[in-house]
């Protein structure tokens, strides 16, 4: 895509009331979502990002796991959802906006859980199966390590 389309195209989002804006074209895809601050921020990317859980690795240290109804068990790996990169966690589209996904929600495979962005990309963290979310483990706004759990899906 041309980067003067870009640049009329993130202009008229920042002074329209539009939130969010995506547009494709042939094979590229450019989301365009107006942040709380006045500027935009653009995601450019072919596909949306899914998540593939890892058979690997043994359950990791969750902050807050006391708290959590399985302290004291190893959650099965086959039932996170992990961060498939370095980010900021957001469980909405937007700010204000409903989160994606609420404890308790079922959700299909390649349903939209949550959003992690990097480098000013927001990337769409899908479900790699379908199940019911028991929980979440990560708060709204917080960093994100990769392959950190950021859902028990069941």
């Amino acid at each position: 895509m041309d980067l003067r389309k870009l640049k009329t195209l993130i202009d008229l989002v920042a002074e329209s009331d539009i939130a969010e804006l995506e547009i494709t074209e042939g094979e590229d895809m450019v989301r365009i979502v107006k942040s709380v601050a006045p500027t935009a921020v653009v995601s450019a990317a072919p596909a949306p990002v899914t998540v593939s859980v890892p058979a690997v690795a043994a359950a990791a240290a969750v902050s807050g796991a006391d708290e959590s109804p399985n302290a004291g068990g190893a959650i099965p790996d086959e039932n996170l959802i992990k961060a498939p990169m370095v980010g900021t966690f957001y469980r909405a589209p937007s700010p204000g906006a409903k989160p994606f996904v609420e404890v308790g929600d079922s959700v299909r495979e390649g349903q939209a859980l949550c959003i992690v962005e990097a480098m000013k990309l927001l990337n769409e963290i899908e479900a790699d199966r379908a199940g019911v979310i028991k929980e979440i483990l990560i708060d709204n706004g917080e960093p994100v390590e990769f392959g950190q759990p950021l859902f028990v899906i069941d």
